[in-house]
């Protein structure tokens, strides 16, 4: 424990002075996720994170066990629409171990929305792993607006496939392509069959 006689300011001088030595190096993080499709409450929590960090790249997941709407290409090209005017943002695609993927891209922080209790558990249980992985990696949660505490991509999607509006839900881009799927899945299998 440090008292105010174990700390002197000629200790805090010389703290200050290798803090100022030290180069200047970029805060980035990682926002990983699936964004099957990206919402409203994703990019409010992205936004929000480029209050803190220089850089955010967001990091979109192969991931083969899952089923997805939208390819990974397609969701790396809608992210990528979204933030087009915002240089510091960067999108890529990734699988394997996330810890591997933010060493790459010079990153310690990985940033995880956290909607609900619900979310704790398992949030908890990945960033201990990754933790365990990298002990360099810090994950830092951020909750979302109150507008945005319910929301998940596969509600989303459950509510546009069976008719529900989406727009203050997901960005125009996403409410677009959404359309396209549908029209297309009924161009294959009519309603009426």
């Amino acid at each position: 424990m440090l008292t105010k006689h174990s700390f002197s300011d000629n200790d805090l001088c010389n703290l200050l002075r290798e803090e100022r030595s030290v180069p200047w190096m970029e805060n980035r993080a990682v926002y990983p996720g699936f964004f099957d499709p990206i919402t409203n409450g994703h990019v409010d929590i992205i936004l929000r994170g480029l209050r803190i960090f220089d850089k955010i790249i967001i990091a979109v997941l192969k991931n083969p066990k899952k089923r997805a709407l939208f390819s990974t290409k397609d969701r790396v090209m809608i992210i990528q629409q979204i933030f087009a005017q915002e240089p510091r943002i960067e999108v890529k695609a990734f699988d394997g171990l996330l810890v591997d993927f933010a060493r790459k891209n010079k990153a310690n922080i990985v940033m995880r929305g956290l909607r609900a209790v619900s979310d704790f558990e398992y949030e908890f249980q990945m960033a201990l792993m990754n933790r365990k992985l990298n002990p360099e990696i810090e994950t830092l949660y951020m909750m979302p607006s109150v507008n945005y505490s319910f929301l998940s991509s596969r509600l989303v999607k459950e509510v546009f496939m069976l008719g529900g509006c989406v727009k203050d839900l997901v960005p125009k881009i996403v409410e677009k392509k959404l359309k396209e799927k549908l029209t297309k899945r009924r161009s294959f299998f009519p309603i009426n069959a």
